[in-house]
């Protein structure tokens, strides 16, 4: 099954954006769970309207407006907590199996506290039959230290290549956390020089190693879907069917190289 992130940055109704991710061939979608991205409130009609056009949900991504307090001890910390909550609850209520989250980054060290919430997010999720996958980004510290104190099926490891081979390329994360592997986010570098152009973009037309990467994918033993997680942040000139079409091609490239 190759799947793409949903919000993949055109202003498009709910209806539209999913007429057109099935036409160019996905069988599912990632959601942005959260307002950001000018999305705005109509992210809780997404699950509906995605299904309606045949598409099946592999994620929710939480939002990451309050992300570096996690592990801090005061209300915003508590904030997050319970926003994180409260998407594995929409996880259950909308038959969606995965939550995606960041954990703070590496500059800010882990916690007790932070540790105790965490925990009870996992409770949680498991009582509720729910995943929880940390994505990395410029957190390897935390993530590593939430994997290993913590040796629940229920939490795992949301593999971004591009904010791998970005921030970390010397890390060999998919031998570190491969077992515990529940998501894909695949996309590439090497975009404008303007620097939200450096990630998101579509597979082969950056920097990233994609042999390498889908073959550490596959040696892991996933299973999952091939999910991309492009943006048109540097494709201006594209409309979105053909943005999409193209990233359908790319997917297909992506699978291959698994052996799939």
């Amino acid at each position: 099954m190759l799947s793409i992130f949903d919000w993949f940055g055109y202003q498009l109704p709910l209806e539209e954006r999913y007429r057109l991710i099935k036409n160019a061939g996905f069988s599912g979608v990632l959601l942005l769970w959260g307002r950001s991205l000018g999305r705005g409130a109509d992210y809780r009609l997404a699950p509906a309207a995605a299904r309606a056009a045949g598409l099946y949900i592999e994620n929710i991504h939480a939002p990451t407006l309050g992300q570096h307090t996690l592990w801090e001890d005061s209300l915003a910390g508590e904030g997050t907590a319970a926003c994180y909550m409260q998407c594995v609850e929409d996880c259950r209520d909308f038959g969606i199996p995965t939550l995606v989250l960041h954990l703070p980054g590496d500059g800010s060290p882990p916690t007790g506290v932070g540790l105790a919430r965490l925990e009870r997010l996992v409770e949680k999720a498991e009582r509720l039959e729910v995943n929880v996958a940390l994505e990395n980004r410029q957190n390897l510290e935390s993530l590593r230290f939430a994997l290993y104190r913590i040796g629940s099926s229920r939490l795992g490891f949301c593999y971004d290549c591009c904010h791998h081979y970005n921030y970390a390329p010397e890390v060999d994360l998919l031998s570190l956390y491969g077992p515990r592997l529940m998501a894909l986010h695949l996309h590439d570098n090497s975009g404008s020089s303007r620097s939200y152009c450096i990630q998101h973009r579509l597979p082969f037309d950056g920097g990233v190693p994609w042999e390498k990467v889908m073959g550490g994918i596959a040696a892991a033993g996933y299973k999952g879907v091939t999910a991309l997680e492009p943006m048109s942040w540097d494709y201006q000139e594209l409309p979105p069917d053909v943005f999409l079409y193209r990233a359908f091609e790319k997917a297909k490239r992506l699978d291959a190289l698994r052996g799939l």
